[in-house]
């Protein structure tokens, strides 16, 4: 007969990798995006949205388009906050930028990451603080443009509507 703490142990790794399998266990996205343009262009467009974006006036007819934070921006690394106008949640922003196709190429690695430590869903909060910031800067319509994500990867990518949040 097998001891009860190795039967357990079994029950805990099946439901553990179960669990993991479904996705983050933390409301967040992490969403990688490729450009035929130059890091420094990507670069100053989205540092300018960020800062286009610190106020309340991008809000004022519902939505998340406001209230981002430039934390710290070189032309390699981005950090930024965004808070939600309704909750008053904060998410933690950051773009890591790398150059390719001897530099003609940009890849940028992003995430977003609720603060709030009990978020498990977010309504696609998390992917739409990135992607809202990239489309409003015309980075969506850059040249070579290309974006690789998913639920596993993003909460609730699938389902969200970026127009709202």
């Amino acid at each position: 007969m097998l001891p009860v703490r190795w039967f357990l142990a079994v029950l805990l790794i099946i439901g553990v990798s179960k669990i993991t399998c479904a996705g983050p266990l933390h409301a967040q996205c992490k969403v990688d995006w490729y450009f035929e343009i130059p890091c420094q262009v990507v670069y100053e467009s989205l540092v300018s949205q960020i800062k286009k974006w610190r106020t309340m006036a991008g809000c004022t007819a519902g939505g998340q388009k406001c209230l981002y934070k430039l934390q710290s921006a070189s032309v390699h690394f981005i950090t930024a906050k965004h808070t939600s106008p309704f909750k008053g949640y904060v998410e933690d922003i950051n773009f890591r930028l790398v150059s390719y196709l001897f530099y003609s190429g940009c890849h940028v690695a992003a995430m977003s990451i609720s603060e709030a430590w009990y978020l498990i869903k977010d309504h696609g909060t998390n992917y739409c603080n990135l992607y809202n910031l990239l489309e409003a800067s015309g980075l969506t319509e850059a040249r070579g443009y290309k974006e690789v994500t998913s639920d596993f990867l993003c909460t609730q990518r699938s389902s969200a509507n970026c127009t709202v949040y």
